[in-house]
């Protein structure tokens, strides 16, 4: 946590920033921030690469990866990792006090337009800011190194990625070099609603099932940001808006559970090195490879 739609419903309740000019920049941990000049060589953070005095354009995304533009071109690249957070705090509900006053694990703080905060909260320290010059720098440094982003992931684009693979779909899935933005929660449950077993070689998947796994990553990922995201222990979007799409999970922390689907119970297991659940007999195992033949 967060994935795609987590940090895709942050993305969306940042809105308000369009046309607003961040005034001044608190950078609280110097070491959770990395700026590149437009040759992607690293150098000090100052508050200009992170946007001091910069009227925002617009926001996006890719994968896990929110960036707000300045109108004159400089980035900031926030990656939230396990569990940060951006908040932004209006006037009526931030707290006037001193710096003190800020929650535990703030690190950065942006005063907008002298009245509203934004501020990157990061407990376990996971995440952390990068800032370019430009966004074409970012995609050039950073997202380049990316794949495809799941929520207009196509059959196409995974027959590519599963081409040579070999090592399981849900070890896939989870590669962001391979497909952007997909982590445990919902690798879980695209696999189980294509009706594709987690441990099942990705470069043995048919075109149908490849078609199939599109579908269900896409349909998962597009249900899970309409419902707000998913708040399994503290995620939250930038209002503090919790999402429900946690009620929605049909195998994701339900091992041993009945499958709503054929009611047998759901299985769990280690893969990738994550918790992994499916259903047995909606996700039927792959068949075991036949033994090579020696020569005569």
């Amino acid at each position: 946590m967060p994935e795609l739609p987590e940090v895709e419903r942050t993305r969306l309740s940042l809105a308000p920033l369009i046309g607003r000019t961040i005034t001044t920049v608190t950078l609280r941990r110097a070491d959770i921030c990395d700026s590149f000049n437009a040759l992607g060589t690293p150098h000090k953070s100052a508050p200009r690469d992170l946007l001091a005095g910069a009227k925002i354009s617009s926001l996006t995304r890719k994968g896990k990866q929110l960036a707000i533009h300045a109108s004159d071109g400089r980035t900031l690249c926030i990656q939230l990792g396990m569990s940060g957070t951006v908040r932004l705090l209006q006037p009526s509900t931030q707290d006037k006090g001193t710096q003190d006053s800020f929650p535990a694990h703030t690190h950065a703080v942006w005063f907008v337009d002298n009245y509203s905060q934004l501020l990157f909260i990061d407990p376990r320290r996971f995440g952390g800011l990068s800032t370019y010059p430009t966004e074409s720098e970012l995609h050039q440094h950073r997202w380049s190194t990316l794949g495809p982003d799941a929520l207009t992931i196509t059959a196409h684009d995974l027959a590519h990625a599963c081409e040579h693979a070999h090592r399981p779909i849900k070890s896939l899935l989870l590669d962001q070099s391979a497909l952007a933005g997909v982590g445990n929660i919902y690798a879980d449950e695209s696999l189980f609603r294509a009706h594709i077993h987690p441990a099942a070689h990705a470069g043995t998947l048919t075109k149908p099932q490849l078609n199939s796994l599109a579908r269900a990553i896409r349909f998962i990922l597009a249900r899970a940001i309409k419902a707000g995201g998913s708040t399994l222990r503290n995620y939250a979007d930038s209002t503090g808006t919790s999402g429900a799409a946690q009620l929605l999970h049909a195998v994701y922390g339900r091992a041993g559970k009945p499958c709503f689907a054929c009611k047998r119970p759901l299985s769990g297991i280690r893969l990738a090195q994550r918790a992994t659940v499916f259903c047995p007999a909606c996700q039927p195992p792959p068949p075991k490879p036949r033994p090579q033949m020696k020569p005569a």
